[in-house]
């Protein structure tokens, strides 16, 4: 069954027929032509195709792209605008916190994701006082970064970097 669907991607609205079945991450880079969030093992396991949606991350193999409603997507390429780099992006140069780049965009929307989380006070499993403000160390981080993997082995750099947007 085919359904017309409005997605809102980087700032730019879009309106196209997509069958119901159609992920967002399909509807992303097949039909919109986005190459950020990659798709890397379609089953929700790796994080490479991670975005925002309304602010919050996803795994955009895993959501259907009717069920984004109005929610703005943003994806690595609309963090940052006017030719500057979002801070998290700057961040992960800075810290060499990557290496083939593959992973690169799905990391870094769900660093912002992460940085987030943490400043509205929401804590994970690694949180150690659920009623204090969770602090932003590397256990924290790869708690919550644990579902974004790199094959390459750039964890260190990641968890640098975030640790460094955090701080900024």
């Amino acid at each position: 069954m085919e359904a017309e669907v409005t997605l809102r991607v980087d700032g730019q609205e879009h309106r196209l027929p997509v069958d119901t079945r159609t992920t967002l991450l399909d509807a992303l880079r097949d039909r919109l032509g986005n190459p950020s969030p990659k798709k890397g093992c379609d089953h929700g396991q790796c994080g490479a195709c991670t975005v925002l949606v309304g602010g919050r991350r996803v795994l955009s193999c895993l959501t259907l792209a009717v069920a984004t409603g109005e929610d703005e997507v943003t994806t690595a390429n609309g963090l940052a605008g006017d030719g500057e780099l979002h801070p998290v992006q700057r961040a992960f140069i800075e810290n060499d916190a990557f290496q083939c780049g593959y992973c690169t965009p799905g990391q870094i929307c769900s660093a912002v994701g992460v940085l987030d989380e943490v400043a509205k006070g929401w804590p994970s499993h690694a949180t150690e006082n659920v009623t204090e403000e969770p602090e932003l160390d590397h256990d924290e981080i790869a708690e919550r970064m644990s579902g974004n993997l790199c094959r390459c082995g750039a964890y260190s750099g990641i968890v640098a970097a975030i640790e460094e947007a955090g701080r900024g």
